[in-house]
Order: structure tokens, then C-alpha cells, then sequence
């Protein structure tokens, strides 16, 4: 079989995080009763006129500085005329001319290799509403009708299904970040379609594009390419052609299925929008978004690994964004290390054992870095502290309150040498069995100490504490 060379391009809707639509005051929800978020203008009804909402351009213009894209200044909305049952105006306003965003990139890395996925544009619409298939029947739910998007296309400059995958998730990261969406491609807040052809060679025009629609995840989205190339390969092989067509994933197959055939690739026809003024961005307006826009993941994980936290723990919180941001609230006032340990290690495991958000528990930063603090100075054990955190997770009390309920006594070092002293003059036959070099011996004297403790001192200190006076004893 003939090795193609495969082209994608991919369209991203993505869901703008407003308390209101963009051209009504229809509250914007997800997850409410049907047609419950929904009103006169959203429904298209005649005599309605939109007003568009300044929130939408605010976080367009945010989404377009992250997304590395020239900003129009002065835009204008378009009316896309089409006639499906989800969109009641039969039409939807959107950029079709003047889109807020063009010519931007995201950068990915592919073994090792950087790359840039070009953006062609960047532009502001409105949702459709919801379609339920049921049957041969169709169910319309409006509260989705004039939820404000933004639709990211890329250039054809994508070269495989793992490239795809990791532009989608970068994408994702930098938005969700931006605090733009909540990018839940599972409640559609993120919706992703393909555009795949093939062609043997590199000098060869662009095979004929296919588009991909409803796939339900980033991982599907790889699944979906591979498919499609697989099938265009074999007709091809065949000696066949085909048309342009849109196809569906279906997930229980797991590969695409035809919707329809395009007879040209222009699917719409375009107006200019009468109902709504130019837009004109000013200088003022776009500082102000560009300057509200945070500390970005790829900032922080170079920051994160200046402090020594491992990778794979940077890894977790830059993808917990709720653990993150409490991290960097309270990281410059105890010891980074074990806090983003803590996190993403017991308490994120807590989090994920009950089902539940940071912000559902008893934490208190008092608490947490009085923890942390305690972990570091070593006065007390990390098991000690495993018994201490679920307290502080589900209590009111306060740390000193906590360590008195458990029966937790710090031991200071003066004393523990003390200790360390009696137990080695009380046992001069393991003192000797380990100058000899039996290492069990070690294990017996720990166990005396933490025994004379009651088990209060640290085992790191202990052991450290003891194996310092046995290497001078055994100088004698």
C-alpha cells in the first residue's frame, strides 16, 4: 500500500465564559431545564434586535493575545444564512469578513521538535441550540441558541493525528488558563471537527477534504484522523474518487460515518449584519485585556522546576487549575517543595476518594502551612503528618487543636540527643554488633529510641541523629 502524506486542518468551537448570551440578556447555563435560559431574541422572533454583549469581545481579545493572533480593530458581524431546525432566525450572526483574530500560532512540541500550528483566524459568533435525536424525531433545546463562541481555525498544516491531539490540548490548556471556558469538550463547551485529505507527495496539490464532526474528546479526535486517512488511502488505492463530504465519529463504531455530501465547498451565503454598529477596539481596551491575562502553564512549569518539584508534580498542578491557584496563593510562605508534594499527592487523593472540589473541604491556608512547616523543620514525621491531614481537611479545629487530639508532642533535638545518648550506653552489645557490621543492629537501636519516644521523634532525624554518633563511637 502507498504511503500518503495526510494535511489537517482543525476548527475548534469554543464556549465564552459570560453570565449572559451575546445578543440577549438570557442567563448563559449549562445543565438547566430545557428552553428554561431562553427569551424572544434567542427564539428569533420578528421585531427582535440583538445588542451585543462587550464581555464577548473582552474575552475574544484575551483569547486572540494568547493564541498569538493580530487583532482587528475594527470589526463588523455577518449574517450566515442557512435553514436547519437549530437555528430559529435562519441565520447566524457571526464574522465572516472581519474576524477579531487572524494569522496567530500555537506552539507544540513533537518529539523533541518544536512546531507552530498556524491560526488563519480567530472570529466571534453565536451558538446554535441543542439537536436531540430521538427516533425520526428531533427535540430543540434553546437555552444553548446565542451562547457567545469563538471558532479557531488552522491553516492546513497539520501533519499527523498526534500533532492534532497535541494542538488540542494546548489549546485547551491556554484557554481554560485564560479563564475564557471551561473547555468541558463532554458538556460541549469545546467542540473539535477535522478536516482531513492526502496526497502522495509533498509538490502535489491537496487531495480532496473531507470534514469530521462530532467528536467527543481529544483522544477521539486522533482515532477519527487515523480513520479517515485509512479510508481515503484505500479508495484511493482502489482507483476511486470522492467527493467532498462531511462525516460524523460514532463512537460504538468507532469510525466515521457519512452525513452528507458537499456539491461545493462554499456551504453558505454571507450579508452584513444591519442590526449591529462596527466595533471599534481602542488602544485603552485592548491594554486592559492583555494586562488581566495571568501567569500562563508554560511560565509557571518553568518556574516550577526552578524550586526542585519534580515533573510529574508540575505536571498535576498545572493540570488541576483549582490546585494550582491555591498554590500559588500561599507557596511564597512556607516551603514549595512539600506543599506541591502535599497536593498533588494525599490531598488531591482525598479530592478524588469523596468525590469533591478543593473548595468543598475544611482546608484553611493557617493550617496547611502550619503542615508544611512542621513537615520541614522535620519535627514531625511525613506519617505523622498523613494522620494529621485528613483533619485538616474535615475539621474546624485548628492545627495546635489537631496535634493535642492526637496526642502529637514535638521532641526538640536537645532532647533527642539525650535520648539517643541513654539508649546507646544502655546497649553496648548492639553498639559493638555494629561496629562489626551487622546492620541489624541499626534497626534495633531505632527501634529503642522511638520507643523511649513513644514515637514522637522523627525517623529522619532519629536516624540521621544516630547513625552520626555511631560513626564517631566506632572512631574510638
Amino acid at each position: 500500500m502507498t504511503n500518503y502524506i495526510p494535511t489537517i486542518g482543525i476548527e475548534v468551537h469554543v464556549e465564552l465564559k459570560t453570565n449572559t448570551k451575546i445578543f440577549s440578556n438570557s442567563l448563559n447555563g449549562y445543565g438547566q431545564m430545557a428552553n428554561s435560559l431562553t427569551n424572544v431574541v434567542d427564539l428569533g422572533y420578528p421585531g427582535t434586535l440583538p445588542t451585543l454583549n462587550k464581555e464577548v469581545v473582552n474575552l475574544a481579545i484575551k483569547a486572540a493575545c494568547v493564541l498569538n493572533c493580530k487583532i482587528r480593530k475594527e470589526m463588523h458581524f455577518d449574517r450566515k444564512n442557512y435553514f436547519y431546525p437549530d437555528n430559529p432566525k435562519n441565520f447566524q450572526i457571526t464574522q465572516g469578513r472581519t474576524p477579531i483574530g487572524y494569522d496567530g500560532y500555537v506552539e507544540i512540541e513533537v518529539d523533541g521538535t518544536k512546531k507552530k500550528i498556524e491560526i488563519e483566524e480567530m472570529h466571534i459568533e453565536e451558538d446554535t441550540c441543542k439537536s436531540t435525536h430521538r427516533g425520526d424525531k428531533t427535540l430543540l433545546d434553546f437555552n444553548r441558541a446565542g451562547v457567545p463562541l469563538i471558532e479557531i481555525v488552522t491553516k492546513p498544516c497539520i501533519s499527523s493525528s498526534t500533532e492534532a491531539k497535541l494542538y488540542l490540548e494546548k489549546l485547551k490548556e491556554l484557554l481554560f488558563y485564560t479563564d475564557i471556558s471551561d473547555c468541558k469538550i463532554e458538556e460541549g463547551s469545546m467542540r473539535c471537527e477535522a478536516n482531513v485529505s492526502i496526497r502522495k507527495n509533498e509538490t502535489d496539490p491537496l487531495g480532496t477534504k473531507c470534514e469530521i464532526k462530532n467528536i467527543g474528546s481529544i483522544s477521539n479526535v486522533g482515532i477519527s484522523i487515523e480513520k479517515e486517512i485509512i479510508r481515503q488511502t484505500e479508495l484511493l488505492e482502489k482507483g476511486e474518487t470522492f467527493k467532498e463530504q462531511t462525516r460524523r465519529y460514532d463512537d460504538k463504531l468507532g469510525d466515521t460515518v457519512l452525513m452528507r455530501i458537499k456539491e461545493t465547498g462554499n456551504d453558505y451565503r454571507y450579508a452584513p449584519e444591519p442590526d449591529i454598529p462596527f466595533v471599534v477596539i481602542s488602544d485603552e481596551w485592548m491594554n486592559e485585556a492583555k494586562n488581566s491575562i495571568g501567569v500562563m502553564p508554560e511560565t509557571m512549569r518553568s518556574e516550577y522546576a526552578g524550586y526542585g518539584i519534580s515533573t510529574n508534580n508540575i505536571k498535576t498542578l498545572v493540570a488541576f487549575k483549582d490546585l494550582n491557584d491555591y498554590y500559588r496563593s500561599i507557596y511564597n510562605k512556607t516551603d514549595k517543595v512539600i506543599l506541591a508534594n502535599l497536593l498533588t499527592g494525599d490531598i488531591l487523593s482525598h479530592l478524588n476518594k469523596n468525590n469533591i472540589a478543593l473548595k468543598d473541604t475544611k482546608l484553611t491556608d493557617d493550617n496547611l502551612i502550619s503542615l508544611v512547616n512542621m513537615l520541614a523543620s522535620k519535627k514531625i514525621s511525613s506519617k505523622q503528618g498523613k494522620e494529621i491531614l485528613p483533619y485538616i481537611l474535615e475539621s474546624d479545629l485548628s492545627f495546635t487543636e489537631i496535634i493535642d487530639k492526637l496526642g502529637i508532642k514535638e521532641v526538640d533535638n536537645s532532647a533527642l540527643e539525650t535520648i539517643v545518648t541513654k539508649i546507646l550506653d544502655e546497649n553496648e552489645q548492639s553498639v559493638n554488633d555494629y561496629k562489626a557490621g551487622k546492620d541489624k543492629a541499626l534497626k534495633y537501636l531505632m527501634g529503642q529510641i522511638m520507643k523511649e519516644t513513644k514515637g514522637q521523634a522523627n525517623p529522619e532525624v532519629v536516624n540521621r541523629m544516630l547513625i552520626d554518633r555511631l560513626q564517631i563511637l566506632n572512631k574510638d
